[in-house]
């Protein structure tokens, strides 16, 4: 299990390093293959704003989870980094499942593997992760982060589905996974078409 030591370091380093580690729910799991990270600093972050009733567990110990509603629809789960006080965040963006695919096809009623947990809404779903999860300990569970054995190819770009800081290069992804959301970054597509 990964301890809170390793997500007391900035954010952007920690959202690189998770890229690899497997991410596990019950029945479930994943190998995470993207990531976001995001720092009070800038207007995408919703610490920007301070302390607020949504906002305080981003402000907590490093190693909680920070789950919250996104358009009223999907549960997006992020790890909470650096030192307390300071909000920031890993938003976990894709997996490659490893366990439970059954169960994953089903709360997803998709059958495809590359499309159960191709985004930061579906691999919630997927895994069973919601609301009541905020706050909860990742190097305790119910959701746990686990080493990665070994270090993937990374490809930067910047992050996708925001407006505010849109141009930061603060998305991390497995160059070599087809799991990462779409847009791929262009990296990718090249190497794709190539």
């Amino acid at each position: 299990m990964i301890d809170a030591g390793f997500y007391a370091r900035s954010v952007h380093d920690v959202a690189r390093d998770l890229v690899g580690c497997v991410l596990r729910h019950g029945e479930t799991a994943g190998r995470i293959v993207e990531t976001e990270s995001y720092h009070e600093s800038e207007p995408a972050c919703h610490a920007h704003v301070g302390l607020t009733a949504r906002t305080h567990t981003l402000f907590r110990e490093p190693g909680v989870a920070y789950v919250y509603r996104s358009y009223g629809v999907h549960a997006l789960l992020n790890a909470v980094c650096e030192p307390e006080g300071v909000g920031a965040a890993v938003l976990i963006r894709a997996l490659e499942p490893l366990e439970g695919l059954d169960l994953m096809r089903e709360r997803r009623a998709l059958a495809r593997d590359e499309d159960l947990c191709s985004g930061p809404g579906k691999l919630t779903q997927a895994l069973g992760i919601g609301l009541a999860l905020n706050g909860s300990l990742l190097t305790a569970g119910p959701i746990l982060v686990e080493p990665r054995h070994a270090a993937p190819r990374l490809v930067e770009s910047t992050r996708i589905g925001i407006t505010k800081a849109a141009a930061l290069p603060w998305r991390f992804c497995d160059a070599d996974s087809r799991h990462v959301s779409r847009p791929w970054p262009p990296a990718m597509r090249r190497a794709r078409a190539a």
